[in-house]
């Protein structure tokens, strides 16, 4: 398990206005490398906003933001190049990055065998599942070796089992590259099952952070879930623990 605490990315005193009205309110968010830091909250709290930002796709705000490196992200659509086979697509995600022809082989190859993608190299995205779709938009995104992983809801669009089956990749590929990742989601399930720490937003500032020890155990998973269903106003006795 990744143990360094060398921050991989941050944003210090940011705010963020639409229209007049805030969406980021002084917010201070640190992901350092080798944990996973999920962000939870109602819609319109910030929680993409501030991805978002991370990312470099919203440079209109106030305050300071700090990047290891490039960021990655994956989205809840994995935006693959339709034209382009699995490996060229994750290839493209070496385009920024100035390495030979031999060694971005190489990567793009290690990155399909990690993902369980093996065999599947010269398929194109009409032919994959919604899970093989986001193994290749995985892929894509690591290939480039970033510190920082962002990830706004990339298995929300998944079944049940398929999204078990992506936590389990991400966990491994985590372990595997001791990199930050920033999760948004809306399942506090999800959260608690990948994070090391839940942060809830609550009108674009952290109301509530709640640090999850590994391995989890049931009684602690409980804990955790009724922690954070009192942060985000939701009655325990609701059994769709999604916001």
């Amino acid at each position: 398990m990744p143990t360094t605490l060398t921050p991989a990315g941050a944003l210090h005193d940011v705010t963020r206005q639409f229209d007049g009205t805030t969406v980021l309110d002084w917010l201070d968010l640190e992901i350092p490398r080798g944990q996973i830091v999920a962000l939870l909250g109602h819609s319109g709290s910030g929680k993409s906003t501030a991805l978002r930002i991370l990312a470099g796709l919203d440079h209109d705000h106030g305050g300071t933001t700090h990047i290891d490196g490039a960021p990655a992200v994956v989205f809840q659509d994995a935006r693959l190049l339709p034209w382009r086979t699995v490996a060229a697509n994750v290839r493209h995600g070496l385009n920024r990055v100035d390495v030979g022809r031999a060694e971005k082989t190489a990567r793009v190859s290690q990155m399909i065998d990690e993902v369980g993608l093996a065999g599947r190299e010269g398929a194109y995205p009409g032919e994959l599942s919604g899970g093989q779709a986001q193994r290749t938009s995985l892929a894509r995104a690591l290939v480039a070796e970033p510190s920082l992983l962002l990830l706004d809801e990339p298995f929300g669009a998944l079944d049940a089992l398929t999204r078990r089956t992506m936590h389990d990749l991400l966990l491994r590929l985590w372990r595997r590259h001791g990199l930050g990742i920033l999760l948004v989601t809306h399942d506090i399930d999800e959260a608690i099952a990948l994070a090391d720490r839940v942060l809830v937003l609550d009108h674009g500032a952290v109301a509530h952070t709640e640090t999850i020890d590994r391995p989890r155990d049931g009684g602690q998973v409980g804990h955790h879930r009724r922690s954070l269903l009192d942060a985000l106003g939701v009655d325990h006795s609701d059994e769709d623990y999604s916001i």
